[in-house]
């Protein structure tokens, strides 16, 4: 190849849903018969043939791509050279920053360390359960490749992105280390982006520089967008997707629920704070509590067992009946203890009832008290999948949904539910620490088998009823 032939781009376009948009390293032990992922769409870094087909060529130095639009040897080698004319001024930021800017595959794997003047129009959004939430611009914005023809940084400029600051970082914490670094050992498509670090001068907090979603969580989406069933499901298979990829790294999640998927010309999973690796087999301390949302969290949480990639799972069986019913669940009750010893007894959230049954099943597949009755997040993924692209193949079916669309459409314009659906004021959806102690052992709710639906619409007082009475001989 000749030196003009070096300097163009020679990068190939990366169909995401047949290769990921990066390599994969191996680690030591790892097969890919043990992911959970579709063994096809992983590309590993030690296979040179597939990275050239996948990703093309460095038009440098002529090696195949790690990732789309990336070569890892060369970046790394121009953001070193640029190492000298950064600081946080905090040894322990600066090689963080730097190990990712080393190490990147691709771009979305790297962060910056952005001064906080950098930023305009930051604009206080929300608090989160460990912090608060501010909107801003970034004029500059992040890299995204490196320019050959003109030697530079390609950046996708005038960026509007979201601050979240941790509550009392001003001496970083290993928490807030470990939630940007679990941005950066997932792979990426349904998971919120980290750009970077900045510090806010004055509270001299540190803050994590994260995509903006203009549409906010899920929960403010559905109130907001009026979307029919195979809407949801396309945006519920983008969530599977995430979860999948969060699984796939070894992670659990430990805080899904609808307040951390955010919309944003697409579904994306946040607040990473708490992954943590699914293969720690200690329990967890009763006496010092788990953090949650006790809708969200699966009995055997409850009852003090550890996260697992099932608990991820009931959580999300959770979500996907809170999106297709259009309702929170249990959101006129108080959520403690005495919720907490529902749950493990069997209580499940209302199911729509107009809802298909065939996801209705699904739904109460995932918060089975059996864990090794839920469905695997592959399993789910595909599934989910085979409902977006294909749809169903039976006419009852498509019958059902054309119901629920007529039913959910009906059910959003009625006074009488408006008026119905109170929030109590214990109904508490961020993140807290719980402690429960002498909760029941979790079981399904009585004469339910995890395959068939039975907590409907006109069922399922009678049964909050019946448990409330349990209660209060206790």
């Amino acid at each position: 190849m000749n030196p003009k032939e070096n300097k163009r781009d020679l990068w190939k376009h990366v169909d995401s849903d047949k290769y990921q948009k990066h390599v994969t390293i191996s680690t030591i032990g790892s097969t890919t018969e043990s992911a959970e992922e579709i063994d096809d769409k992983i590309v590993y870094m030690e296979d040179l043939e597939k990275r050239k087909q996948v990703y093309g060529i460095c038009g440098e130095c002529n090696e195949p791509g790690t990732g789309e639009n990336w070569c890892q040897p060369c970046n790394a080698k121009r953001f070193k050279d640029n190492f000298k004319n950064w600081t946080s001024e905090n040894k322990d930021i600066d090689e963080f920053i730097q190990q990712s800017q080393l190490n990147t595959v691709y771009y979305k794997k790297y962060l910056e360390w952005i001064p906080y003047e950098n930023f305009k129009d930051i604009t206080y959004i929300t608090r989160g359960g460990f912090g608060k939430i501010y909107s801003a611009e970034w004029p500059d914005g992040c890299i995204y490749t490196w320019d050959i023809e003109n030697q530079k940084w390609g950046r996708t400029t005038g960026l509007k992105v979201a601050l979240k600051s941790l509550d009392n970082s001003s001496c970083i914490s290993t928490e807030f280390l470990n939630e940007i670094k679990t941005h950066l050992q997932i792979y990426l498509l349904d998971v919120i982006r980290c750009y970077g670090i900045t510090q806010d001068p004055n509270s001299k907090d540190y803050m994590m520089v994260l995509k903006y979603c203009e549409d906010g969580n899920l929960r403010n989406y559905y109130m907001n967008n009026k979307l029919n069933y195979y809407s949801k499901i396309g945006r519920l298979h983008q969530i599977a997707r995430g979860l999948l990829d969060i699984h796939n790294a070894g992670k659990v999640h430990k805080d899904f629920h609808s307040g951390n998927i955010l919309e944003g010309s697409g579904m994306y999973i946040s607040d990473l704070g708490m992954c943590q690796p699914a293969n720690n087999k200690e329990k967890s301390d009763k006496n010092e509590g788990v953090y949650g949302v006790i809708p969200y969290m699966a009995p055997e949480v409850l009852h003090g067992y550890q996260y697992t990639k099932a608990s991820d799972i009931y959580s999300f069986g959770i979500i996907i009946n809170e999106y297709i019913s259009e309702e929170t669940p249990y959101n006129n009750i108080s959520h403690d203890y005495s919720l907490a010893i529902k749950i493990c007894k069997g209580l499940r959230p209302n199911i729509f009832k107009y809802t298909p049954k065939l996801l209705a099943d699904l739904i109460t597949k995932c918060w089975d008290a059996k864990v090794e009755n839920r469905p695997t997040a592959k399993e789910l993924y595909q599934i989910l999948y085979k409902w977006n692209y294909n749809g169903y193949d039976d006419s009852d079916t498509e019958s059902q949904i054309n119901e629920y669309d007529d039913k959910i459409k009906l059910n959003r314009t009625d006074e009488k539910r408006s008026s119905n659906i109170q929030t109590h004021p214990q109904a508490i959806y961020t993140s807290r620490l719980l402690s429960f102690k002498n909760l029941p052992e979790p079981v399904n709710p009585v004469n339910s088998d995890a395959t068939e639906t039975t907590l409907h619409s006109e069922c399922f007082d009678c049964q909050l009823d019946e448990l409330d009475e349990e209660n209060k001989t206790e």
